[in-house]
């Protein structure tokens, strides 16, 4: 059975500084958020972690944005602040991950007696 393959969703919010991410649990949630902001942001949010791409767009490695770097960008380093703005003005982007195959278990070796 292949694994890793499920799908990703994330919006990306290139600031003047650098890039940044947030994981959320699907595009159609996002999408009813946007039109409808009674909806609580933690049904939207796949965690609360907000992520900077050191200007590599929406790609890269990603590490956790500091509260100086969402000051300087947002004005607020508050979370539900700094996500409300991200959604709101970020680019949402589907990603399904490639499946991995392959052997579970290479210190087994072979499983012919011998």
């Amino acid at each position: 059975m292949p694994r890793g393959n499920a799908a990703q969703t994330k919006v990306h919010y290139a600031g003047k500084e650098e890039d940044f991410i947030i994981f959320v649990d699907d595009a159609e949630s996002v999408r009813k958020w946007r039109d409808d902001r009674s909806i609580p942001l933690a049904q939207v949010v796949s965690g609360w972690k907000v992520f900077v791409t050191h200007k590599h767009g929406a790609q890269g490695v990603l590490d956790a944005a500091s509260h100086s770097t969402l000051e300087n960008e947002f004005g607020t380093h508050r979370d539900d602040d700094v996500v409300t703005q991200i959604l709101e003005k970020g680019t949402l982007q589907e990603v399904e991950n490639a499946e991995r195959q392959g052997s579970k278990n290479d210190s087994n070796g072979g499983r012919v007696a011998h």
